[in-house]
């Protein structure tokens, strides 16, 4: 796709805000979803002038983690660029990464007697995760000549850097993660995928077995699972791709890692929603695109909260006017994929999407929910589509042929 958008590119003066509401996505419990439960007036008011559809992050019937999630919705092919939440987390949380380096997220968990009893800990506080985190650093600067940087992250993530003597192939980081997903399950070990992959799950397997050393007589983070092994890709900047100065608003850091492999513009920012749509309208005079995510409406559903999944759409919803008061020339809500609450993690099914601007047919739905969506004008279409539309509704691409 991009390569059929590059030449067409022709710069102007209007703003496309896309607001991602991480895991929008849900299935009904009681015969309605989240989004169909919460009280939204003003997203059912902006979906009824709206072009509003459904996306498919990865292709029909495939799970998408985060990272192909959000590299879909930013217009990059999440089969040709796979990239492992390592290294978003990593360049999130402002670590230089190099060629020579594997990047890993990690998750701080609760174990007991070999088995996982919580994966994340209980979501321990951002404050005592940096405290464990420092130690780590301490404890473990090194392992059989590899230099390790640990960098602390929200809650219950850190991150955790391995930088190599000499640069890596493209393959060394090649290993799935030890996370099993599930609760009452031993931990996977560091299996390389590669013959170049050996090395790195070495160093892995004892970088894990030193952390729970270390880590041993905490009641809760006694145990580090590691996932998203990856390295730095090759892939062009947004602003090469599409041409548009771009600005990431995230509190997460892996979302500015996302964001920041991409060439966006990717602060540290802490705060609340409201906050992040301040720090847009701050900002809204220097750049073309913003990416404006909202992530605790993926983490209720993550945790089975129906109820605390609505109400954080909710939340959103009674700031949108904020959003709209900017006159934005293209507008889209949507999420990098499904997270239903009743199935407590990610899904397959389609993400609900409206783009407002002035060159929408828009009055097919009613409200803004999975189901209303599939009525409107857009359909069901591949993640990686929505860029070229953003861009074509902003008046951005010029025309194809003669």
């Amino acid at each position: 796709m991009q390569r059929i958008v590059k030449p067409l590119i022709q710069k102007n003066d209007t703003k496309i805000v896309l607001v991602v509401l991480d895991g929008l996505g849900g299935l009904p419990v009681n015969g309605k979803t989240e989004l169909e439960t919460a009280a939204t007036p003003n997203m059912d008011a902006l979906a009824r002038e709206s072009a509003c559809g459904l996306h498919t992050p990865v292709a029909p019937g495939i799970t998408p983690g985060s990272g192909p999630g959000h590299l879909g919705l930013f217009g990059y092919d999440p089969l040709e660029c796979q990239i492992g939440r390592g290294i978003l987390e990593a360049l999130g949380l402002g670590l230089e990464v190099r060629k020579t380096d594997v990047a890993i997220r990690c998750n701080y968990a609760t174990i007991r007697d070999g088995l996982i009893v919580d994966r994340r800990a209980g979501r321990i506080p951002t404050e005592q995760s940096r405290r464990l985190t420092e130690r780590l650093q301490r404890e473990i600067p090194s392992i059989d000549g590899v230099e390790v940087t640990f960098a602390p992250g929200m809650e219950h993530r850190c991150a955790v850097l391995l930088r190599f003597p000499q640069p890596l192939e493209p393959d060394a980081a090649l290993i799935p993660d030890t996370d099993p997903q599930k609760e009452g399950k031993a931990p996977l070990a560091p299996v390389p995928q590669s013959k170049s992959a050996e090395k790195v799950a070495q160093v892995a397997e004892k970088l894990i077995s030193r952390a729970h050393e270390v880590l041993k007589n905490e009641e809760k983070a006694n145990f580090i699972l590691t996932r998203g092994f990856s390295g730095m890709p090759d892939i062009p900047t947004f602003e090469e791709a599409f041409g548009l100065r771009s600005l990431a608003i995230a509190t997460y850091p892996m979302y500015r890692g996302l964001a920041k492999l991409v060439g966006m513009n990717a602060p540290a920012l802490e705060g609340s929603v409201e906050d992040e749509i301040d720090y847009l309208k701050q900002q809204y005079s220097n750049y073309d695109f913003f990416f404006l995510h909202v992530k605790k409406v993926d983490s209720y559903g993550e945790d089975g909260n129906f109820n605390g999944k609505v109400a954080r759409i909710e939340e959103f919803d009674a700031l949108l006017p904020r959003i709209l008061a900017m006159n934005p020339d293209v507008l889209m809500i949507t999420g990098d994929h499904s997270t239903p609450a009743v199935m407590k993690g990610h899904s397959w099914h389609p993400v609900p999407v409206l783009l407002r601007s002035f060159y929408v047919l828009g009055g097919l739905c009613s409200s803004f929910s999975e189901r209303e969506c599939t009525r409107g004008e857009l359909g069901i279409f591949p993640t990686v589509n929505l860029m070229p539309l953003a861009l074509a509704n902003s008046l951005r691409l010029k025309k194809f042929g003669a």
